[in-house]
Protein backbone atom coordinates (compact mmCIF):
# COMPACT_ATOMS: atom_id res chain seq x y z
CA UNK A 1 0.00 0.00 0.00
CA UNK A 2 1.20 3.48 -0.84
CA UNK A 3 1.20 6.59 1.32
CA UNK A 4 0.64 10.03 -0.15
CA UNK A 5 4.02 11.80 0.05
CA UNK A 6 2.39 15.05 1.22
CA UNK A 7 5.02 17.24 -0.50
CA UNK A 8 5.53 20.85 0.45
CA UNK A 9 3.06 22.82 -1.71
CA UNK A 10 5.71 25.51 -2.11
CA UNK A 11 8.18 24.56 -4.83
CA UNK A 12 10.61 27.47 -4.60
CA UNK A 13 11.33 30.14 -2.01
CA UNK A 14 12.69 33.39 -3.42
CA UNK A 15 13.08 35.55 -0.35
CA UNK A 16 9.59 36.64 0.67
CA UNK A 17 8.18 35.19 -2.58
CA UNK A 18 6.84 31.64 -2.54
CA UNK A 19 6.22 29.85 -5.82
CA UNK A 20 3.75 27.01 -5.38
CA UNK A 21 3.57 23.75 -7.30
CA UNK A 22 -0.09 24.46 -8.07
CA UNK A 23 0.87 27.67 -9.85
CA UNK A 24 3.69 25.91 -11.71
CA UNK A 25 1.22 23.31 -12.98
CA UNK A 26 -0.94 26.08 -14.44
CA UNK A 27 2.16 27.60 -16.01
CA UNK A 28 2.93 24.20 -17.56
CA UNK A 29 -0.64 23.99 -18.84
CA UNK A 30 -0.37 27.36 -20.57
CA UNK A 31 3.05 26.46 -22.00
CA UNK A 32 1.78 23.23 -23.54
CA UNK A 33 -1.09 25.20 -25.12
CA UNK A 34 1.46 27.30 -26.99
CA UNK A 35 3.68 24.36 -27.93
CA UNK A 36 0.88 22.10 -29.14
CA UNK A 37 -0.84 25.04 -30.79
CA UNK A 38 2.26 25.70 -32.90
CA UNK A 39 2.18 22.10 -34.04
CA UNK A 40 -1.53 22.32 -34.79
CA UNK A 41 -1.32 25.46 -36.97
CA UNK A 42 1.06 23.56 -39.26
CA UNK A 43 -1.52 20.86 -39.99
CA UNK A 44 -2.71 21.26 -43.58
CA UNK A 45 -6.42 21.72 -42.88
CA UNK A 46 -5.61 24.27 -40.15
CA UNK A 47 -2.96 26.16 -42.10
CA UNK A 48 -5.41 26.96 -44.92
CA UNK A 49 -7.57 28.82 -42.38
CA UNK A 50 -4.80 31.36 -41.86
CA UNK A 51 -3.97 30.66 -38.22
CA UNK A 52 -0.78 32.40 -37.04
CA UNK A 53 1.50 32.12 -34.01
CA UNK A 54 0.33 35.58 -32.93
CA UNK A 55 -3.20 34.19 -32.70
CA UNK A 56 -2.01 31.65 -30.13
CA UNK A 57 -0.45 34.31 -27.93
CA UNK A 58 -3.56 36.47 -28.14
CA UNK A 59 -5.93 33.56 -27.45
CA UNK A 60 -3.81 32.46 -24.49
CA UNK A 61 -4.21 35.89 -22.88
CA UNK A 62 -7.99 35.69 -23.21
CA UNK A 63 -7.98 32.01 -22.23
CA UNK A 64 -5.98 32.58 -19.03
CA UNK A 65 -8.51 35.16 -17.90
CA UNK A 66 -11.36 32.79 -18.75
CA UNK A 67 -9.76 29.84 -16.94
CA UNK A 68 -8.82 31.74 -13.79
CA UNK A 69 -11.96 33.85 -13.40
CA UNK A 70 -14.39 31.19 -14.61
CA UNK A 71 -12.66 28.38 -12.75
CA UNK A 72 -12.65 30.26 -9.47
CA UNK A 73 -16.24 31.47 -9.79
CA UNK A 74 -17.27 27.93 -10.67
CA UNK A 75 -15.63 26.64 -7.51
CA UNK A 76 -17.40 29.32 -5.48
CA UNK A 77 -20.85 28.93 -7.02
CA UNK A 78 -21.00 25.24 -7.96
CA UNK A 79 -19.18 23.56 -5.09
CA UNK A 80 -18.84 25.60 -1.90
CA UNK A 81 -20.95 28.78 -1.96
CA UNK A 82 -21.74 28.73 1.77
CA UNK A 83 -18.06 28.77 2.75
CA UNK A 84 -16.97 31.44 0.28
CA UNK A 85 -19.90 33.72 0.98
CA UNK A 86 -18.99 33.49 4.66
CA UNK A 87 -15.29 34.05 3.86
CA UNK A 88 -15.31 36.32 0.79
CA UNK A 89 -11.59 37.13 0.95
CA UNK A 90 -10.81 33.45 0.36
CA UNK A 91 -12.34 33.78 -3.12
CA UNK A 92 -9.18 35.57 -4.22
CA UNK A 93 -6.75 33.05 -2.70
CA UNK A 94 -6.42 30.96 -5.87
CA UNK A 95 -2.92 29.81 -4.90
CA UNK A 96 -4.48 27.56 -2.28
CA UNK A 97 -6.20 25.55 -5.01
CA UNK A 98 -9.88 25.22 -5.71
CA UNK A 99 -10.66 25.66 -9.41
CA UNK A 100 -13.72 24.20 -11.12
CA UNK A 101 -13.17 22.76 -14.59
CA UNK A 102 -16.81 23.35 -15.53
CA UNK A 103 -16.56 26.98 -14.45
CA UNK A 104 -13.29 27.32 -16.34
CA UNK A 105 -14.95 25.80 -19.41
CA UNK A 106 -17.69 28.43 -19.34
CA UNK A 107 -15.09 31.15 -18.72
CA UNK A 108 -13.02 30.06 -21.73
CA UNK A 109 -16.14 29.82 -23.88
CA UNK A 110 -17.00 33.43 -23.06
CA UNK A 111 -13.38 34.55 -23.53
CA UNK A 112 -13.18 32.87 -26.93
CA UNK A 113 -16.49 34.41 -27.94
CA UNK A 114 -15.00 37.84 -27.26
CA UNK A 115 -11.78 36.96 -29.10
CA UNK A 116 -13.66 35.51 -32.07
CA UNK A 117 -15.78 38.62 -32.42
CA UNK A 118 -12.71 40.82 -32.27
CA UNK A 119 -10.89 38.78 -34.93
CA UNK A 120 -13.89 38.10 -37.14
CA UNK A 121 -13.69 34.33 -36.79
CA UNK A 122 -16.52 31.87 -36.29
CA UNK A 123 -16.68 30.90 -32.62
CA UNK A 124 -16.98 27.19 -33.37
CA UNK A 125 -13.91 27.30 -35.62
CA UNK A 126 -12.00 28.71 -32.67
CA UNK A 127 -13.38 26.11 -30.26
CA UNK A 128 -12.58 23.31 -32.71
CA UNK A 129 -9.03 24.62 -32.95
CA UNK A 130 -8.35 24.80 -29.21
CA UNK A 131 -10.28 21.69 -28.09
CA UNK A 132 -7.34 19.26 -28.57
CA UNK A 133 -5.07 21.67 -26.66
CA UNK A 134 -7.15 21.61 -23.48
CA UNK A 135 -6.98 18.07 -21.98
CA UNK A 136 -3.25 18.04 -21.24
CA UNK A 137 -3.60 21.39 -19.50
CA UNK A 138 -6.36 19.86 -17.41
CA UNK A 139 -4.06 16.94 -16.56
CA UNK A 140 -1.43 19.34 -15.21
CA UNK A 141 -4.09 20.92 -13.02
CA UNK A 142 -5.02 17.55 -11.55
CA UNK A 143 -1.36 16.82 -10.82
CA UNK A 144 -1.36 20.12 -8.93
CA UNK A 145 -4.36 18.90 -6.95
CA UNK A 146 -2.50 15.71 -6.09
CA UNK A 147 0.57 17.61 -4.90
CA UNK A 148 -1.70 19.74 -2.73
CA UNK A 149 -3.31 16.53 -1.36
CA UNK A 150 -6.69 17.76 -2.62
CA UNK A 151 -9.63 15.75 -3.97
CA UNK A 152 -8.93 12.51 -2.07
CA UNK A 153 -10.44 9.34 -3.46
CA UNK A 154 -13.05 7.04 -2.05
CA UNK A 155 -12.02 4.11 0.13
CA UNK A 156 -10.34 1.37 -1.92
CA UNK A 157 -9.63 -2.30 -1.36
CA UNK A 158 -6.35 -2.57 0.53
CA UNK A 159 -5.21 -5.22 -1.98
CA UNK A 160 -5.22 -2.66 -4.79
CA UNK A 161 -1.50 -2.12 -5.58
CA UNK A 162 -1.86 1.64 -5.89
CA UNK A 163 -4.30 2.14 -3.02
CA UNK A 164 -3.01 5.11 -1.07
CA UNK A 165 -3.32 6.45 2.46
CA UNK A 166 -3.87 10.21 2.58
CA UNK A 167 -2.48 11.28 5.99
CA UNK A 168 -4.45 14.53 5.88
CA UNK A 169 -7.71 12.55 5.68
CA UNK A 170 -7.37 9.30 7.66
CA UNK A 171 -5.47 6.00 7.69
CA UNK A 172 -7.71 4.17 5.23
CA UNK A 173 -6.60 3.07 1.74
CA UNK A 174 -8.03 5.34 -0.94
CA UNK A 175 -8.06 5.71 -4.70
CA UNK A 176 -5.61 8.40 -5.92
CA UNK A 177 -8.47 10.06 -7.80
CA UNK A 178 -6.57 13.14 -9.07
CA UNK A 179 -4.16 10.78 -10.83
CA UNK A 180 -7.09 8.86 -12.35
CA UNK A 181 -8.55 12.11 -13.65
CA UNK A 182 -5.20 13.30 -14.98
CA UNK A 183 -4.81 10.05 -16.92
CA UNK A 184 -8.40 9.50 -18.12
CA UNK A 185 -10.00 12.95 -18.33
CA UNK A 186 -6.65 14.43 -19.38
CA UNK A 187 -4.12 12.22 -21.16
CA UNK A 188 -6.52 9.68 -22.69
CA UNK A 189 -8.90 12.36 -23.91
CA UNK A 190 -5.97 14.30 -25.37
CA UNK A 191 -4.83 11.26 -27.40
CA UNK A 192 -8.35 10.65 -28.75
CA UNK A 193 -8.94 14.30 -29.64
CA UNK A 194 -5.50 14.86 -31.14
CA UNK A 195 -5.81 11.85 -33.44
CA UNK A 196 -9.37 12.75 -34.42
CA UNK A 197 -8.54 16.40 -35.13
CA UNK A 198 -5.53 15.62 -37.34
CA UNK A 199 -7.90 15.46 -40.30
CA UNK A 200 -10.49 17.99 -41.42
CA UNK A 201 -13.80 17.47 -39.64
CA UNK A 202 -17.15 19.22 -39.98
CA UNK A 203 -17.46 22.43 -38.01
CA UNK A 204 -18.40 21.70 -34.36
CA UNK A 205 -17.38 18.02 -34.57
CA UNK A 206 -14.09 18.41 -32.67
CA UNK A 207 -15.72 20.61 -30.02
CA UNK A 208 -18.58 18.12 -29.77
CA UNK A 209 -16.20 15.21 -29.25
CA UNK A 210 -14.38 17.19 -26.56
CA UNK A 211 -17.58 17.97 -24.66
CA UNK A 212 -18.87 14.41 -25.00
CA UNK A 213 -15.51 12.81 -24.21
CA UNK A 214 -14.77 14.96 -21.18
CA UNK A 215 -18.31 14.62 -19.85
CA UNK A 216 -18.20 10.82 -20.09
CA UNK A 217 -14.65 10.56 -18.71
CA UNK A 218 -15.41 12.86 -15.77
CA UNK A 219 -18.68 11.06 -15.05
CA UNK A 220 -16.72 7.80 -14.80
CA UNK A 221 -13.75 9.02 -12.74
CA UNK A 222 -16.06 10.75 -10.26
CA UNK A 223 -16.97 7.29 -8.96
CA UNK A 224 -13.47 7.09 -7.44
CA UNK A 225 -13.44 10.54 -5.82
CA UNK A 226 -15.03 11.72 -2.60
CA UNK A 227 -17.90 13.89 -3.88
CA UNK A 228 -18.16 17.52 -2.86
CA UNK A 229 -21.85 16.83 -2.40
CA UNK A 230 -24.36 14.37 -3.82
CA UNK A 231 -27.69 14.84 -5.56
CA UNK A 232 -30.25 12.02 -5.13
CA UNK A 233 -32.31 11.34 -8.24
CA UNK A 234 -34.76 8.62 -7.26
CA UNK A 235 -32.78 5.37 -6.91
CA UNK A 236 -29.62 7.01 -8.30
CA UNK A 237 -27.24 9.34 -6.47
CA UNK A 238 -24.93 11.57 -8.50
CA UNK A 239 -21.97 13.61 -7.33
CA UNK A 240 -21.66 17.32 -8.04
CA UNK A 241 -19.08 16.61 -10.75
CA UNK A 242 -21.36 14.09 -12.43
CA UNK A 243 -24.32 16.47 -12.36
CA UNK A 244 -22.21 19.18 -14.02
CA UNK A 245 -20.91 16.69 -16.60
CA UNK A 246 -24.36 15.65 -17.83
CA UNK A 247 -24.96 18.97 -19.69
CA UNK A 248 -21.56 18.57 -21.36
CA UNK A 249 -22.49 15.08 -22.55
CA UNK A 250 -25.79 16.36 -23.95
CA UNK A 251 -24.06 19.36 -25.57
CA UNK A 252 -21.43 17.09 -27.13
CA UNK A 253 -24.04 14.80 -28.66
CA UNK A 254 -26.00 17.77 -30.05
CA UNK A 255 -22.88 19.36 -31.58
CA UNK A 256 -21.75 16.11 -33.21
CA UNK A 257 -25.20 15.43 -34.67
CA UNK A 258 -25.47 18.97 -36.06
CA UNK A 259 -21.91 18.83 -37.39
CA UNK A 260 -22.39 15.64 -39.39
CA UNK A 261 -25.83 16.59 -40.61
CA UNK A 262 -24.76 19.97 -41.90
CA UNK A 263 -21.24 18.85 -42.92
CA UNK A 264 -20.06 22.46 -42.97
CA UNK A 265 -16.28 22.73 -43.06
CA UNK A 266 -14.35 25.53 -41.33
CA UNK A 267 -13.17 28.41 -43.46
Amino acid sequence: MLIHPMPDPIAIHLGPLAIRWYGLMYLAAFAQFILLGRVRIKQTHIAVMGWKKEDLDDMLFYGVLGVVIGGRLGEVLFYNPAFYFSNPLDIFMVWKGGMSFHGGFLGVLLAMALWSRRRGRHLMDVMDFIAPLVPLGYAFGRIGNFINAELPGRIADASLPWAMIWPNVDNLPRHPSPIYQALVDGLLLFIVLWLYARKERPRMAVSGLFALGYGCARFFTEYFRIPDYVVPLGPVTLSAGQMLSVPMIVLGIILIVIAYRSKKVPH
